[in-house]
């Protein structure tokens, strides 16, 4: 059973509305599909860019300022909604979909991944 949602949950489907709403109003329009395209690579590179520094061999440079794993994640997840509803896709939808064809493809794979152990 589901727990409850408190006010500030949000589900994809809610989102996706609530980034709707934003480039509705404060947004203006949504960028094309390219330019939120080139978005999404810029904002997965700054993911990558604190990731090769924090978890990864790579050094900051002195003049360097970290930014924040989470806000990166939260831009790339933004991103991925405009297009979303630019393509008109229930990302809730797609997901469930994506997960059922998973673990269908999936079922023993990872499991019987000697790597994995």
């Amino acid at each position: 059973m589901p727990a409850e949602s408190t006010p500030d949950e949000l589900t994809l489907r809610g989102a996706q509305q609530r980034v709707d709403e934003w480039i509705q109003t404060i947004g203006v329009r949504y960028f094309d599909e390219m330019t939120n395209l080139a978005q999404l690579i810029e904002e997965v590179g700054e993911v990558a860019r604190i990731l090769s520094r924090t978890c990864g061999e790579q050094s900051y440079k002195s003049t360097d300022t970290p930014g924040e794993l989470s806000d990166e994640l939260a831009d790339v997840l933004f991103v991925v909604l405009c297009l979303a509803n630019q393509s008109g896709i229930d990302l809730t939808e797609a997901l469930r979909a994506n997960l059922a064809k998973k673990t269908k493809r999936d079922k023993d794979r990872h499991r019987n991944n000697s790597k994995l152990h």
